[in-house]
């Protein structure tokens, strides 16, 4: 295992200035040649608490994307975090490879790895993960959650992560139509997996024009067989005609090549880093009048659900209640973006970083 820390001299361009440019604390590079495991976990702040954050397991092009992927990922979870009003930091860890790879040994391996970082990391399930596959790594780490009910934990978090998207589109369509119905409203939903399909769900039963896409086709035809949503192209899904545009899948969809086909009025979706460039992309929406419901503020509710089962407090109704609350800070958020006149996802992360400061200086000693 490699260690690198953020007090390093660092370099422009090298591992140590991404490091530092967006603060993190560490990251943790881990290789097993037996396994054929190569894996990082990116630790962005623990002010807060211990740095909770799902792992995702995806077949990166190169290493590098894989460094850029864990790096924004982790700094998201401290912004979610702190905005969801729990005590806890962010981090994040991806596994590098064919989501086939994974079997026990595999799987407990990275265990190992996550209990060698010594608690400030808690690992949970994340994109190509499942609860069975933290029953593993559980094996080998108590700093763990989200594992399945049958084994105590509060099991699949897609269904409150949905809740807490649909909150917060419903408070991003108040402010921008005036009113929160999503009846009859045009929304595009990109990415039917576990929480686009629960999304959907929300959005069917209040009588919303839905559209969706996914590059898996049998999923699709399942989901609108279903509901009687649309199924429409993944390459034409930026063009269309709607009211709510719900990226639900891999992230970054928001960027130079889209955001100028983008018909939309509201921008809600479960997916992390929608916006390629948070700055440029950001302020772009907001001067072309597109409400943005910041991700990683909306995106919540499964980080409420597994922080709720870490810290062996879990009550599926006080989740379901905490995850509500996703709709006024949203609200608060877009008031304070048109206030200020910034875009909503500074607005945002100064907001987190507002609560990370002052708990900070409430743990100093006297």
């Amino acid at each position: 295992m490699l260690e690198i820390n953020a007090t390093e001299t660092v370099q422009e361009g090298s591992i140590f200035g991404q490091i530092t440019t967006m603060d993190h604390e560490q990251l943790v590079i881990c290789h097993d040649q037996a396994t054929g495991l190569k894996a990082l976990i990116g630790i962005h702040n623990t002010v807060l608490g211990p740095a909770l954050g799902g792992t995702r397991m995806w077949p990166y092009a190169t290493e590098q994307e894989a460094i850029t992927d864990v790096l924004r990922l982790s700094r998201g979870m401290t912004f979610k975090n702190a905005l969801a009003g729990l005590n806890l930091g962010g981090g994040k860890a991806v596994i590098i490879g064919d989501p086939k790879l994974k079997n026990e040994a595999f799987l407990r391996r990275f265990g190992r790895f996550v209990e060698s970082v010594g608690g400030r990391y808690v690992t949970a399930e994340d994109v190509n993960m499942k609860t069975s596959d933290m029953e593993y790594i559980a094996m080998e780490t108590r700093h763990v959650t989200g594992l399945p009910q049958i084994k105590g934990g509060a099991g699949d978090p897609s269904p409150v992560t949905a809740f807490g998207v649909y909150m917060g589109m419903k408070a991003a369509a108040k402010k921008a139509f005036g009113s929160d119905s999503l009846q009859k409203k045009k929304i595009a939903v990109q990415g039917v997996g576990q929480v686009g399909k629960y999304l959907i769900d929300y959005l069917v039963k209040e009588g919303a024009e839905i559209m969706i896409t996914d590059i898996f086709e049998d999923k699709l035809k399942a989901i609108a067989k279903e509901t009687g949503a649309t199924v429409v192209d993944p390459n034409v899904i930026y063009d269309l005609p709607m009211d709510i545009y719900a990226p639900c899948a891999l992230g970054a969809t928001i960027n130079d090549q889209t955001i100028d086909r983008l018909k939309c009025k509201v921008i809600a979706g479960g997916a992390n880093n929608q916006l390629k460039d948070e700055a440029k992309h950001g302020k772009i929406l907001m001067e072309k009048g597109i409400i943005y419901a910041p991700d990683f503020l909306i995106n919540a509710g499964g980080v409420i659900n597994v922080g709720a089962e870490y810290y062996g407090d879990y009550h599926k109704d006080l989740v379901f209640a905490q995850t509500e609350k996703i709709y006024d800070t949203c609200m608060s958020i877009l008031d304070k973006s048109e206030k200020e006149n910034i875009p909503a996802q500074q607005a945002a992360i100064e907001a987190a970083k507002a609560r990370i400061e002052a708990i900070g200086r409430v743990k100093l000693p006297f």
